[in-house]
């Protein structure tokens, strides 16, 4: 009886193969796996929709799905008997077929002699294929990070500025290295090199640093660990990060802006409170919780944490100290920050005055700041929004109070899908009091107006000009524009 039923399976295999085209001489892999992805097993006949009792083949089917599950059918629950397939596509269904049985009777082997040059083929792409995700397996440099790159090139100039006018080419690069121990966790490490060395550079000092603009400590053209942190879950909830060389930003849960895609002046990605977001770089380490698009973000980074002469909780460790409660969604957040700066801190986006009584003298300073943003569902003429604003109290040299703000628009897919433009305004950190009264700024403003054109995936180029009004604060110097080019290319 066995026998019998395995030559009934295998004449209904051979009635089932009858509408294949003939003519075919060459494998069409692309075909053959999209009809194995579209397809899904069913574990009886009466999943497809399709088929009736009385179809030449339904008892034949029948068979072949109770006894071997070797049938599938297409995701709408259709079997589709009518279509026509290619030779090859026979030779992979029966070959399914075939695995599954054990006893070859002889009108299974007239089958598998009638399709057996299209099984050679497929056995031998298959045994090729696994010599090649073997031989990429055995050369891959590890089994759990992942490595990615970004590479700029800046070519542009600064009128009056001290670093001097002439049109200069810079570079910025940095390597990324990812690597995850559980699938959760992430252990990141950051290679990076340029060469914006702000006392030869007017890209790389005073607020027409540019947000790419790095500057290695060992001096220009000299590679070194920008970042190396890791970070891990603690529950559903919980995520904790620390690390000897991580920045404030690594350590929030929100960054409320959604301006820009391509960064320019780095005193408008701050998020309208430079000093409350000063991005402090160094020993640290964070928790963060979030819950249903609400989040609570405390961190503590020192940026002399690893110097044994001033410690890592000392007010010489040039310390900042965070706390941001946030609120985000998918096209929106919102944001509120404290922090608290010790002496020595590098301030971002702030008058020469400021970075001075800070980092320099040793201002301690307690920065508050709110910033926000909002952005359409799809590109078109609305933009996305961006906004923020930020107060200071300083104490311990002549800076007393000061303050600043931005507001950032975005415009997505402008002459091209994947191009960007877009514009910020604001007004960097500036003194608004002073001890003795003599030191306040005004006037002190930031413009800049870009487009991003997005060549390929992994290349964009970014035209942009900048204008920076009395950008020396108290210290005069006049004002500066600046013109540039930028290209990008992500790895």
């Amino acid at each position: 009886m066995a026998s019998i039923r395995q030559g009934l399976t295998a004449t209904a295999v051979l009635g089932l193969l009858t509408p294949v085209t003939a003519a075919a001489t060459e494998l069409n892999l692309e075909r053959v796996n999209h009809y194995a992805r579209s397809q899904e097993q069913v574990t009886s006949i009466g999943q497809f929709s399709d088929l009736r009792p009385t179809d030449w083949a339904y008892q034949a089917l029948s068979n072949l799905i109770e006894r071997y599950g070797c049938v599938a059918g297409y995701p709408d629950g259709t079997f589709r008997g009518g279509r026509s397939m290619t030779r090859f596509e026979a030779a992979a269904l029966l070959n399914a077929c075939l695995d599954r049985i054990t006893d070859v009777t002889d009108d299974l082997k007239r089958l598998m002699a009638e399709f057996e040059k299209e099984l050679a083929v497929l056995k031998g792409r298959i045994d090729g294929l696994e010599a090649k995700a073997g031989e990429l397996e055995a050369r891959q440099f590890s089994t759990t990070t992942k490595l990615s790159g970004l590479a700029t090139f800046v070519v542009g100039g600064v009128s009056n500025n001290p670093a001097g006018e002439q049109v200069t080419f810079n570079y910025d690069v940095q390597l990324n290295l990812d690597t995850s121990f559980t699938g959760k966790d992430l252990l990141r490490t950051v290679l990076r090199a340029g060469n914006f060395d702000g006392e030869r550079n007017a890209f790389g000092g005073g607020l027409s640093t540019l947000e790419i603009a790095f500057q290695e400590e060992g001096g220009p053209d000299v590679l070194g660990i920008d970042k190396l942190f890791y970070q891990f879950p603690i529950g559903s909830q919980f995520t904790a990060t620390f690390g000897g060389r991580v920045g404030q930003e690594d350590m929030l849960a929100l960054w409320p802006s959604a301006y820009p895609s391509d960064t320019i002046l780095n005193a408008l990605t701050l998020n309208g409170a430079p000093l409350a977001y000063n991005k402090n770089l160094g020993p640290g380490l964070g928790l963060w919780w979030q819950d249903n698009g609400l989040s609570v973000s405390v961190n503590y980074v020192a940026a002399n944490g690893a110097d044994s002469s001033q410690g890592l909780f000392t007010s010489t460790s040039a310390g900042t100290s965070t706390v941001q409660l946030g609120y985000g969604q998918e096209n929106w957040g919102l944001a509120a920050i404290y922090s608290y700066l010790n002496g020595g801190v590098g301030v971002p986006g702030a008058t020469p005055f400021i970075t001075a009584e800070i980092e320099e003298f040793g201002a301690s300073t307690n920065a508050f700041g709110i910033s926000g943003f909002w952005q359409p569902a799809e590109g078109g003429w609305i933009p996305s929004i961006s906004a923020g604003y930020g107060l200071n109290r300083s104490s311990g040299t002549n800076l007393r109070t000061s303050q600043s703000w931005m507001v950032g628009l975005q415009w997505s897919d402008v002459l091209a899908e994947g191009n960007s433009f877009g514009m910020g305004v604001g007004q960097p950190a500036f003194a608004t009091a002073t001890r003795n009264g003599a030191d306040t700024e005004k006037g002190v403003w930031a413009w800049e107006w870009w487009y991003q054109w997005q060549v390929t995936d992994a290349i964009s180029v970014t035209p942009a000009i900048f204008y920076l009004n009395n950008p020396g604060g108290n210290q005069g110097g006049g004002n500066q524009v600046g013109a540039l080019i930028k290209t990008s290319f992500q790895f």
